[in-house]
């Protein structure tokens, strides 16, 4: 595969090219990869952060359920608890001296663990005391809501549920337990119930440096707590939807395995941009540093180019100077590098071309202006040629239409031939109006049109707009006559010659159609190798002559062309440049 070449390209691109591929790009890519390494860093960073505060929360939280849970388990094993809540007390004197003998002990240890704020006691023993964190089982606390939702499962292991408080709302965190470790005869329904600091949940979610959203989750699913001020979690039981998270969006979970907390969950749900904070603080500092990295560098580089492609561009102007025959000599300072150089040889070129320019070039333009002159005669010449040719044709007309008929039509005749007089006289003027050549136009065919009476018609079809572009003058006349003399005449029934005139694009076209005798196969190319042979006019004196003159006016810049079939009719386009000034 061929290499591009650099020669090809100019100093400013070249300069450009070099600033970019040498400076700005290392520079952005060492910025932006600076930048991508600085931000993946710190979001590993912070991730890590956060995931160990959630680890931390999961672990005080777990350290503070624990502690019920201990709780729970002493008592639950605690045989004298289960005596004094089975016995069949005979007075209520009884059972508060039972009472003040158990929980005595148990009021010395219960205050030890902080997360614990209360211990009640539900038991159906209708031998009791309700009262001093004794309660009944009764038809209220069957129907409450802490009581249908563990009822299956604190047979088994504690429960850590979710109650009313003192408010009515679901803002009390309470662990429920059956105890039902020891059986007797006189067994009764007991039920204990920790209740949970209330402003536990408080200070193990907010007294952190989490930086989002934490909720805690149940097994299935349900917000227990949760951080976030727009969902109000005491008011009711609301599922956690992951959906609800948008892209930008980052969660960390922590998942507990233990029987009374199975698969329950605390959640953090941060926010991406919250994590780049530090990143988006640092990125004005990155950017000034960017600009600095790229500011000097490229002031550096346009002084040092300065001297370069200022001096080019000075010695180019002057170069270009030389196209249009201005041969100033470089003024300023001579310097010694190559640019200096290149300078120097410029100004003694020119010198020699200005000695030189009398001797050689002056010449050629004599000789040059002598050629024009030279066209111009032979143009004089062509156009000189065809008046003779085409009065001729115009005075035999009018002289077989006078011994035919003794008519005074021939006055009209005459009116028309000396219109065609003065037009075809005034030969200063090489262009005309396509109007002013219609209107020559209509007056020999005015005159064709007495001669043969009703067997020649003929259509004038011309644009309005094609009326004012500027033609050679009598270029579509010799061509209508041609039509006439030697297409419509020649035929024994009705003929037609049809002009048509109309701008296309940027061009005038024009069409003569006639539906004469037309030539065959061997005149036509005849005709065609005729209008190649300049020096000869030979026949055909009409169609050359325009031809040659359109050559002359237009050089390669118009279309010609002739089609004529024998017994059908001939026709005539020229596709001239369209212009309304000389």
């Amino acid at each position: 595969m061929k290499l591009p070449s650099f020669n090809n390209i100019g100093l400013r691109n070249k300069l450009l090219i070099i600033y970019i591929c040498a400076v700005f790009i290392p520079i952005t890519l060492t910025h932006i990869v600076f930048y991508n390494v600085t931000t993946n860093n710190v979001k590993t960073q912070k991730m890590s952060d956060l995931s160990l505060s959630v680890e931390k929360i999961s672990d005080d939280f777990l350290m503070a359920i624990n502690d019920a849970v201990g709780i729970s388990s002493m008592m639950y094993t605690d045989y004298e608890l289960y005596t004094l809540l089975e016995t069949k007390y005979r007075s209520t004197t009884e059972f508060i001296h039972a009472y003040h003998d158990y929980y005595d002990n148990i009021s010395k240890e219960v205050p030890l663990y902080s997360p614990v704020r209360s211990l009640t006691l539900y038991t159906d023993n209708e031998t009791v005391l309700y009262a001093g964190g004794v309660k009944k089982i009764d038809s209220s606390v069957r129907s409450a809501d802490w009581y249908e939702s563990t009822e299956l499962m604190r047979h088994s292991y504690p429960v850590l549920t979710r109650q009313r408080g003192e408010t009515g709302k679901l803002d009390t965190f309470s662990l429920i337990r059956e105890m039902d470790h020891y059986h007797t005869i006189n067994s009764t329904k007991k039920i204990m119930e920790i209740k949970l600091d209330h402003g536990l949940m408080r200070n193990l979610f907010h007294d952190v440096t989490f930086q989002g959203d934490l909720y805690l989750l149940n097994g299935e699913g349900t917000i227990e707590y949760t951080t976030n001020e727009h969902i109000d979690w005491s008011a009711g039981r609301f599922p956690y939807s992951p959906a609800d998270n948008d892209s930008d969006h980052i969660v960390f979970e922590e998942t507990f395995h233990l029987q009374y907390l199975n698969n329950w969950k605390v959640v953090g749900v941060a926010q991406e941009h919250v994590l780049m904070e530090e990143v988006e603080s640092s990125r004005n500092f990155i950017l000034y540093l960017a600009l600095i990295n790229l500011v000097f560098p490229s002031l550096f580089i346009i002084y040092m180019t300065s001297s370069l492609h200022t001096r080019i561009l000075r010695i180019l102007k002057h170069m270009r100077g030389v196209e249009d025959q201005h041969f100033e000599l470089i003024e300023g300072a001579q310097y010694r590098d190559e640019i200096g150089e290149l300078t120097q040889a410029f100004n003694r070129m020119a010198f020699k071309i200005k000695k030189l320019i009398k001797e050689v070039y002056v010449a050629d333009i004599q000789k040059k202006d002598l050629e024009l002159k030279r066209k111009q005669a032979q143009l004089s010449a062509l156009q000189s040629q065809i008046n003779p040719h085409f009065l001729f044709n115009v005075l035999e007309t009018i002289r077989m239409r006078s011994m035919l008929k003794n008519e005074n039509e021939t006055a009209k005749i005459i009116q028309n031939i000396a219109s065609m007089l003065r037009k075809s006289f005034i030969w200063g003027k090489d262009w005309v109006k396509v109007e002013e050549e219609l209107y020559l136009i209509n007056c020999f065919l005015e005159i064709q049109y007495y001669r043969f009476d009703d067997k020649m018609q003929y259509q004038i079809e011309a644009e309005p707009e094609a009326l004012h572009c500027l033609i050679p003058n009598m270029s579509l006349i010799p061509f209508v006559e041609n039509a006439s003399i030697h297409g419509i005449e020649s035929i024994k029934g009705k003929g037609l010659i049809k002009i048509v005139i109309k701008k296309v694009h940027d061009r005038l076209l024009c069409e003569i159609t006639d539906t004469g005798r037309g030539m065959d196969t061997a005149e036509y190319e005849q005709l065609l190798r005729s209008l190649e042979e300049a020096e000869d006019m030979g026949e055909h004196v009409g169609i050359k002559n325009v031809y040659y003159r359109l050559k002359l006016h237009y050089g390669d810049d118009f279309e010609f062309n002739i089609t004529s079939e024998s017994g059908v009719g001939t026709k005539v386009s020229i596709l001239f440049p369209y212009k309304e000034k000389e």
